[in-house]
């Protein structure tokens, strides 16, 4: 086999992890604000490698225009933690008359597929 199509095979079986990763992190938040848009975290490589599982608590600051305005990791796997962000900072929620902290939690298992 020439080695263009084992780094082809290779590529095509890492894009298809990240993609079944992403499906993995479940999140949940407890405010009465609706999510407008919400961005699931792509799984880390090097977690899913490890077999890291766990949850990335995360405080979030809302703006009354819906964007975040801020993130506090409260808790999780180190390895965990900036995928939930990174995707955090893309969510958007309904506008509101003013700002609203919430708590959301991302659940990483990867073995759910």
């Amino acid at each position: 086999m020439s080695m263009n199509i084992l780094k082809r095979a290779a590529a095509i079986g890492l894009i298809a992890l990240a993609g079944a990763a992403t499906l993995c992190a479940q999140p949940t938040e407890d405010s009465g604000r609706k999510v407008k848009t919400r961005v699931q975290p792509t799984y880390p490589a090097i977690a899913r490698k490890m077999n890291v599982a766990g949850s990335v608590k995360v405080e979030v600051v809302v703006a009354p225009s819906g964007e975040i305005k801020s993130t506090k990791v409260i808790g999780g796997h180190p390895l965990l933690v900036n995928a939930a962000v990174d995707a955090l900072k893309q969510w958007k929620y309904e506008a509101a008359g003013e700002e609203t902290t919430t708590i959301v939690e991302f659940r990483f298992n990867p073995t759910n597929q």
